[in-house]
């Protein structure tokens, strides 16, 4: 990066954390720390909770998820708006009208302690895991630009927002997220608008888009039912719709974000806010990685994104393969844009049978430098058994760094920083409060003084800091970084809703019942996920279910055990 890049990068990360801490003020009790005083109007509440969710993976992954695998991601949203409905009819007034600090508090006043501390501690195990990932997405920047190992990228980025977030809490949290959302929006535009400027002159928006579809990737919807698809209309409204009801209704990361709203009003008009904007975003995310797939036609990738592994693999004993490999890749990727050419001009003619034709070819060249592009991954994988294999999650950033203007790089590695620190706050606020309300408070310390419990929340926050930070350096094994931390919640976040559920609707369940449930729902759940049984979406959907299912049973179990006791007895 030049001069001005650093400048940019630098002042931007600086404004952010000076301005958060500047509006957070000081924090004197742990209403302050955690919920902000309820103060937070609308806008900031939908701008938190959007920032929330869009972590760096958001930035980093989504467009190199688009350039692998096409436009089929952005239907893991569709569930979304029905989602934020519920929410909104359900969890906002209900969570609002107790005044709680987490979403669990109000499960021990349904059900019983043990079953709101099996709720806390697999939203905590949950969160702290997934919270690691998006550490690890920024480092792979600074790693990238500077050419060193993740480890010492990911130790600084953990060590910046655990400072702020220790020190100004939600508010912190919440100013930060509607500064950073704002320069998010402007510099993506930005960006989408320099993809299609450097295309070729003959290739415009919609060429770039026609040539994209005939390699597969505008396949925006998917109208098949196929539980193993990961990606289709029915598992993103099914499927999708109970992981965002449950990941916005019970995970605290999440709750908190719109337990900081004035009124209810305030909090129902953000997450409205939220359902509203967030399929659109994601679209035009997704987009921009179709468009830089287009231009990458026309212009030379590497043959492996991942420059830090395939340095390593450059100075190591298979040097020469790969070489010969990369010697291979260019002349592939030559007759692959003559085709590309040719496509066009078909499309120019309007010939369909000129048109079917050059896209055989087209798909055939792909399909060569893809196999070329596996020998390398092979080649680097037997160089170093435990390196990363998976590049999509450095496909935008190496275009970012190699073509476009300077200033602009400085400002989109921003926003990918300002995404995770944005998110990474709000997970770190969220696992400080449940540890501290739920655990601390509730069980270990249930008379101390606001002010120990203020300390508590901070020395909570480090602790969560440095947990998330020893899973960032693990992260590099999960390939794709946005599929990663949707799988890892699809594991737990069905389980929870299906608690949340009972609680709210079924009122003749009791609490052992549930806690029996939740417990078995969650071993099969595991099972099924590990074995990849079925499409991970849909895991979210069996949770639920299975806990509302089993729990029933169980309490009518006990029902008739009780009666059968009754009548001994008599």
């Amino acid at each position: 990066m030049s001069l001005i890049d650093w400048i940019v990068l630098a002042l931007t990360i600086l404004t952010i954390v000076v301005y958060g801490v500047w509006k957070s003020g000081s924090n004197q009790n742990i209403d302050q720390f955690l919920v902000g005083n309820r103060s937070m109007p609308w806008y900031t509440v939908g701008l938190s909770v959007m920032a929330t969710q869009a972590s760096a993976i958001t930035f980093l992954s989504a467009p190199g998820q688009a350039y692998s695998d096409g436009m089929r991601f952005v239907q893991f949203y569709f569930g979304l708006p029905p989602a934020m409905i519920v929410l909104c009819i359900t969890f906002v007034p209900i969570f609002s009208r107790l005044k709680v600090y987490t979403a669990y508090e109000f499960l021990e006043q349904r059900f019983d302690l043990k079953t709101r501390a099996l709720t806390s501690a697999l939203f905590l195990i949950q969160r702290g895991l997934s919270t690691g990932i998006t550490i690890y997405a920024p480092s792979i920047i600074l790693s990238t630009i500077l050419d060193i190992n993740t480890v010492y990228t990911t130790l600084f980025i953990g060590g910046l927002v655990i400072f702020y977030t220790v020190y100004g809490g939600t508010k912190a949290v919440s100013y930060t997220q509607l500064l950073q959302m704002s320069i998010i929006f402007f510099g993506m535009f930005l960006a989408g608008v320099m993809v299609v400027s450097l295309l070729p002159s003959n290739v415009g928006f919609t060429k770039a888009l026609h040539l994209a579809g005939k390699l597969g990737r505008m396949n925006v919807i998917d109208w098949k039912f196929d539980p193993s698809n990961r990606y289709n209309v029915w598992s993103g409204l099914i499927g999708g719709f109970f992981l965002q009801l449950s990941y916005f209704g019970t995970d605290q990361s999440q709750v908190g974000r719109y337990l900081t709203g004035s009124s209810i009003g305030q909090s129902r008009m953000g997450l409205i806010m939220n359902g509203l904007i967030k399929i659109p975003m994601q679209f035009l995310i997704l987009l921009i990685g179709v468009l830089v797939f287009a231009f990458y036609q026309f212009n030379q990738p590497p043959l492996f994104f991942n420059k830090y592994e395939v340095n390593r693999v450059k100075s190591g004993q298979y040097a020469h393969q790969y070489n010969d490999l990369r010697q291979q890749y260019a002349l592939a990727f030559l007759q692959k844009k003559s085709n590309a050419d040719d496509l066009l001009k078909a499309l120019d003619s309007k010939d369909q049978e000129r048109i079917n034709k050059a896209s055989n070819n087209l798909r055939q060249a792909d399909a060569l430098e893809s196999a070329i592009r596996k020998n390398a991954i092979s080649l680097i994988k037997k160089n170093n058994s435990k390196a990363d294999t998976d590049d999509t999650n450095y496909v935008f950033l190496n275009f970012v760094i190699h073509f476009l203007p300077n200033g602009l790089i400085g400002l989109l590695i921003a926003i990918v920083f300002l995404a995770s620190m944005g998110s990474t706050a709000s997970a770190l606020n969220s696992l400080a409060s449940t540890t501290v309300v739920d655990i601390y408070k509730r069980v270990i310390n249930p008379a101390a003084s606001d002010k120990t419990y203020l300390n508590a929340s901070r020395l909570a926050t480090v602790f969560w800091g440095l947990v998330c930070i020893a899973m960032a350096l693990y992260a590099a094994k999960l390939g794709n970084l946005l599929e990663a931390v949707n799988k890892l919640g699809s594991f737990i976040y069905g389980t929870i809703l299906g608690v949340f559920i009972v609680a709210f609707y079924l009122k003749k369940i009791k609490g052992t019942a549930v806690f029996i449930a939740a417990v078995i729902t969650e071993i099969i759940i595991c099972i099924l996920g590990f074995y990849e049984v079925i499409a991970y979406l849909w895991l979210n959907a069996i949770g639920c279910f299975l806990v509302i299912i089993i729990a029933w049973l169980i309490n009518i179990a006990f029902m008739n055990e009780a009666e059968n006791q009754g009548k001994v007895s008599a």
